[in-house]
């Protein structure tokens, strides 16, 4: 229900966020460039809040060999200011290895090294984040009907309190998706549970496990799980021939240029369409060439050597998964004969991707002043900001959840810099326009009362 404008308010912050993932992590950097640059005079208040008691980016998936798919001078800050103190390069800096890194002539680190320049950054902003704080709810706050705030609720442990804001910020990410039917177990996980799950298995001997996926973290599963266990089979199980190489040409990456989301976000639906099926081998469903041959080469090393542990399932997909009280019993069936392969394993890993978490599943009674498109999709302008009803000035932007309106790069790090300079710019310019229209409010109300004031006529005291 709403809330009615009261003179016991709360403070009001200019900007809350909710979720402190990278993309939050680099709107709280450029909000402190911004304060710093402006000597303070243009303060923008924030604060985020993040579920998590720290902070954390697919922890699951750090393989200690596993690299990132986008260049270091794709970082947080680079993009948007080439001269922050806040870059994977000030950060190599501080830990001593900035020259060791221009030696190893590569402009893909370690995912774990790149988690580690995150956490980093996250902590020289740390006073503008709650950790351990779950958001549970947003209310509007109206003042003459016209929504003027939005109170968000926030629990940590057993308390509640009340935050108010003149816009919100929504970097939540994204969710494991397991396909229809299975659930996630104690032998049935998905990547993301990968490193955290595989802990357990220490001291054991597993005899084999079923990845099913057809995607790079598919393929960091199985080499990862083929090492690390000498004596346990791997199988990888995908409807494909084989893993499909990720496009990663020049001309490609262009898709993942700030001036393709332009282009994307001005074309009609139809073009929209035609560029995801363009360049989805960009990112979707596809292998590093490196990794795919890394383990192409391994298979055939086996075969030669008739130490066959790893196998390819190819052309098949599971059709049943059955916890066991000793492990998992999957079906594999062949998309060619239809013929169905019972497998005994110790565990079944499903790579099979995240979804974006609903934009709008906080926001309450706020969400339906939030039109959608006819296809339900909430609808975004271009600075990010959800389109709203007349009546609610608040602003909510969204880091995520925008693909169809603003293209691949929604749910990457390709742009995440360049984004979030452009949430800042719509925040400062709609709070100038509303500062001006108040000014020029208030002049009309005194040009009224000046207008409107009794005149005093003068009195004649000459006889």
């Amino acid at each position: 229900m709403a809330q009615v404008l009261r003179d016991d308010a709360p403070p009001v912050h200019d900007l809350i966020g909710i979720g402190f993932g990278p993309s939050n992590v680099a709107m709280a950097i450029a909000l402190s460039e911004h304060a710093a640059h402006t000597g303070g005079q243009e303060p923008v208040t924030a604060h985020f809040f993040e579920q998590q008691p720290d902070f954390g980016w697919h922890r699951g998936m750090l393989i200690d060999d596993a690299t990132m798919q986008v260049s270091f001078l794709k970082d947080l800050v680079t993009l948007r200011n080439p001269a922050s103190e806040f870059s994977f390069l000030c950060y190599l800096r501080s830990k001593d290895r900035l020259i060791d890194f221009i030696n190893h002539k590569n402009l893909f680190p370690l995912r774990v090294e790149f988690h580690d320049y995150f956490e980093w950054a996250a902590a020289k902003v740390d006073d503008m984040v709650s950790y351990g704080h779950e958001v549970v709810s947003v209310v509007p706050v109206t003042d003459g009907g016209t929504v003027e705030y939005l109170d968000v609720t926030v629990r940590s442990g057993a308390g509640l309190t009340v935050h108010r804001a003149r816009n919100l910020v929504i970097g939540t990410g994204l969710r494991p998706l397991m396909p229809d039917g299975v659930e996630r177990g104690a032998r049935v996980w998905h990547t993301s549970d990968l490193l955290r799950r595989i802990g357990e298995l220490d001291g054991t001997s597993p005899a084999r496990f079923i990845v099913v996926g057809a995607g790079q973290s598919a393929a960091e599963n199985v080499a990862h799980l083929h090492r690390r266990f000498p004596r346990a089979e791997v199988c990888a199980v995908f409807s494909r021939y084989g893993y499909s190489p990720a496009d990663d040409s020049g001309f490609a990456n262009r898709i993942f240029d700030p001036g393709a989301v332009d282009d994307y976000f001005a074309a009609p639906e139809s073009v929209k369409a035609r560029l995801m099926a363009y360049h989805g081998n960009t990112n979707y469903s596809v292998v590093d060439i490196d990794l795919i041959d890394d383990l192409y080469r391994r298979m055939y090393q086996e075969k030669v050597l008739g130490t066959e542990r790893l196998r390819f399932l190819n052309v098949s997909r599971v059709t049943d998964v059955e916890e066991t009280p000793g492990g998992v019993r999957a079906t594999v069936k062949s998309l060619v004969t239809g013929e169905e392969t019972p497998l005994e394993a110790d565990v079944v890993v499903f790579a099979t991707g995240y979804r974006p978490a609903d934009p709008l599943g906080l926001l309450g009674e706020v969400a339906g002043r939030c039109p959608r498109d006819d296809g339900g999709r909430v609808r975004v302008e271009r600075d990010y900001r959800v389109t709203t009803d007349p009546a609610l000035r608040c602003g909510i932007y969204l880091q995520g959840g925008t693909e169809h309106t603003h293209g691949i790069t929604t749910s990457l790090l390709s742009n995440t810099a360049i984004r979030v300079g452009e949430i800042l710019d719509s925040l400062l310019e709609r709070r100038a326009k509303s500062t001006a229209s108040e000014d020029r409010a208030v002049h009309t109300v005194l040009a009224r009362d000046e207008t409107e004031r009794p005149r005093v006529r003068a009195v004649d005291h000459r006889g």
